[in-house]
């Protein structure tokens, strides 16, 4: 990386304020104000710049380090980067265990870690689960505002969980969904899902125990479990958007090599595609489609130089795996956003009288 102007962030002080300062606080974000600090359409926003960055070389991220615990019953997760703009580097470090779900806890746990850029001063440790659940979901919305038809109006959403209803909060943020279905291996917790997320003035949102109904929608969201194929390409109607989530290992799928054969697929990035993504590797071993086949990264779709959706008849791909990028600038402006309340407040607080 050459000739890049780094900008300031709300935590790099001048060299005198250092001195006379000492090192910055570091501040613990929790969950709850990482989701009252940041709306989803501002996380959407915000992940246009990540995905921009990764595209034009201002990020420098290696792949995740996925590691199983000694009893092979979970993983542990370790994801560092740095960015050029806006100027932030450090780490998501994050606990997988699958089994939570059917005890109702989070699969996924851990902390985003934030650092000076230009003294490595620890600033910030942020909720991971929260800002897993509210990027990711983003990016998802970001991709489909991009390349799902301008008239889309339905939505359908394979799984039930934490992903579910931020995507459904994502979708909706992009396009005007009057009807939302939903599919899932418990057509119990489908319903308890569409009974959940119904208030009126929202989408009308019902539970299928067809997967096919859920798939024969105008967007689609895979965001499950499952390593087998949850999404057939037969399912899927012309001019469709589908945003595959759900898998993030070279043998596991939620969509059929035949759904992604007939689509213009794009990924998160180009290195992570090739190397985590079954959706994509599975079908290039059995030689349905090749490299070629995958036509970009969505920040180059974002920028301009690589074409998105040509026409109304299109299947669109987005494959997501979730790359540190979109973590720490999500993190970052959480950050940012509190340091600004905090400020306000300070400036509010009245002198005291006697």
């Amino acid at each position: 990386m050459t000739d890049i102007t780094l900008p300031r962030t709300a935590f790099q002080l001048a060299d005198s304020d250092r001195t006379c300062q000492g090192p910055p606080r570091m501040k613990i974000i929790d969950a709850t104000e990482v989701r009252s600090s940041l709306s989803m359409a501002e996380c959407i926003d915000a992940m246009a710049v990540a995905m921009q960055a990764v595209s034009s070389g201002l990020v420098s991220m290696p792949l995740r380090t996925v590691m199983p615990l000694v009893d092979k019953s979970a993983f542990l997760a370790v994801m560092p980067g740095s960015i050029a703009d806006p100027l932030v580097y450090g780490a998501k470090v994050i606990s997988l265990h699958p089994a939570n779900a059917a005890a109702g806890r989070p699969t996924i746990q851990g902390f985003v870690a934030l650092f000076d850029h230009l003294t490595g001063e620890p600033v910030a440790l942020v909720d991971g689960a929260a800002v897993t659940a509210m990027r990711t979901a983003a990016v998802s919305g970001l991709a489909t505002r991009q390349l799902a038809r301008h008239d889309a109006t339905t939505l359908g959403l394979l799984g039930y969980g934490v992903q579910a209803s931020s995507h459904l909060e994502a979708i909706c943020a992009v396009r005007e969904i009057r009807e939302v279905r939903v599919w899932g291996r418990s057509i119990e917790r489908a319903r308890e899902f569409a009974e959940r997320h119904s208030e009126p003035g929202s989408p009308r949102i019902v539970a299928v125990d067809d997967p096919g109904a859920a798939a024969a929608c105008d967007i689609v969201c895979t965001i499950t479990a499952s390593k087998e194929p949850v999404i057939h390409g037969q399912w899927v109607c012309p001019g469709a958007h589908v945003n595959l989530v759900g898998a993030h290992a070279p043998t596991a799928r939620e969509a059929d090599t035949e759904l992604v054969r007939r689509a213009r697929v794009y990924v998160d990035s180009l290195a992570s595609g090739f190397s985590e993504a079954g959706d994509l590797l599975l079908p290039i071993d059995e030689g349905a489609i090749d490299r070629a086949h995958v036509l970009g990264e969505l920040g180059a779709v974002l920028s301009g130089r690589v074409t998105g959706r040509t026409s109304p008849q299109d299947i669109t791909v987005y494959k997501s795996l979730g790359i540190v990028a979109q973590d720490l600038v999500a993190a970052h402006a959480v950050y940012e956003k509190c340091i600004l309340a905090a400020s306000e407040r300070r400036e509010r607080k009245p002198f005291p009288t006697r």
